[in-house]
């Protein structure tokens, strides 16, 4: 394996709490219904189009309101905050000579933020799409950049979409069980690879 590719929300960045406040502001002001941050354990059980449905939020609006919550994640000068062993995660992996790249429904400029202020500054490839359910083409994109085979590329992510999309694009996906989705949702995309905590990472990168 030459490369490893990191989802960043709820994979790498424990943003849920910034997320759920810049949602709460639009939810207020557009009629959505509101999220506490224990309703996510409820939510993390239903598919994307069911979460939708529940919070009365129709998913056509969900470009549209991904660049207004991006607006107040902006106002955090430090970017979001990673999750416990990440920066070490990471290091370890850089220095193994893997190639670490993310792939994200996020922002560029935020991800980038969130990872100087870590001292992380060896990913060269960050790329982000508004579109959601459209990280294959990503995937895909990065692949034929770099000219590599399905057998170079692992795939990280902690949802659902995220399994579908790295099928969609021929590699193989870990699924990690400290972000949003439930693992039941998850575990019927049938990903790979699990890991319950960033060592597991290390570890599968280094027997692949």
């Amino acid at each position: 394996m030459k490369y490893i590719i990191f989802d960043f929300d709820g994979t790498l960045a424990n943003s849920l709490e910034l997320f759920l406040a810049g949602y709460n502001d639009l939810a207020a002001k557009e009629g959505y219904r509101e999220v506490k941050i224990e309703d996510m354990e409820f939510l993390s059980k239903m598919s994307i189009p069911d979460r939708c449905r529940h919070l009365n939020f129709p998913m056509r609006n969900i470009p549209l309101a991904a660049t207004k919550i991006y607006r107040s994640l902006r106002k955090s000068e430090k970017g979001l905050p990673l999750y416990e062993g990440m920066e070490e995660m990471l290091n370890q992996l850089h220095q193994q000579g893997l190639k670490i790249a993310i792939i994200s429904s996020n922002a560029t400029d935020i991800i980038s933020r969130s990872l100087n202020a870590h001292q992380i500054d060896y990913i060269e490839d960050i790329l982000c799409s508004r579109h959601i359910f459209s990280k294959d083409k990503l995937m895909k994109k990065l692949m034929n950049k770099y000219k590599l085979q399905a057998e170079d590329v692992l795939y990280v992510g902690d949802e659902e979409r995220d399994i579908v999309a790295s099928k969609k694009a021929g590699i193989k996906v870990a699924w990690v069980a400290w972000g949003y989705d439930d693992e039941a949702i998850a575990l019927k995309a049938s990903p790979d690879f699990i890991a319950r905590q960033p060592e597991d990472i290390v570890k599968m990168a280094a027997s692949l």
